[in-house]
């Protein structure tokens, strides 16, 4: 059963299998702006990314303007890494209208299983422990695995700006951003 851990060197390989497989496409939740794939080959950076995304959840943490705290998780089977899960602890504007709180990706051949729906299942108690009592996620108005995944989890729509649908879960029945 694939569960939720935090991104570690012993998965080097099974993590770079795993990001071959989007072939260039972005990878929701993988903290990787910034970074050259091929540079993962040596783990030296590798372990300079796993630190990375640990240190990115600490507030004092110095990151890029309009970059927020963030919890990275690896979602995994075994030693085999299926995709990755980020929780962001707060919204800025971007988040607010684009991004959510929680953003997710499943490697192309893990995908239609329930891997997904099953990790921001998993997310979401790793969302509240962080203070977080209302989540929102967005998805692409075309991507009909994710919004199932999202309405799947109690996911309420609220509206859609600038191509993205937006999802509130959690804190009553009222739309709008956590406070």
């Amino acid at each position: 059963m694939a569960h939720l851990t935090s991104p570690d060197t012993a998965l080097q390989a099974s993590w770079l299998e795993a990001a071959t497989e989007f072939d260039g496409a972005r990878m929701d939740g993988a903290g990787l702006d910034g970074w050259e794939l091929e540079d993962f080959k040596d783990p030296t950076v590798f372990a300079q990314l796993v630190q990375a995304l640990a240190n990115d959840a600490k507030p004092e943490t110095v990151r890029r303007p309009g970059y927020v705290p963030c919890t990275y998780l690896w979602i995994v089977e075994g030693t085999t890494v299926l995709g990755s899960l980020a929780i962001r602890h707060h919204l800025n504007e971007f988040l607010l209208n684009e991004g959510g709180h929680i953003g997710y990706s499943v490697r192309p051949s893990a995908r239609r299983r329930g891997h997904a729906a099953k990790a921001l299942a998993d997310a979401l108690p790793v969302a509240r422990a962080l203070g977080i009592e209302r989540v929102l996620l967005t998805c692409d108005e075309d991507n009909a695995g994710s919004r199932a995944t999202i309405e799947k989890n109690g996911g309420r729509y609220e509206d859609s700006r600038n191509g993205k649908r937006r999802y509130w879960i959690g804190g009553g029945e009222t739309a709008g951003p956590a406070r």
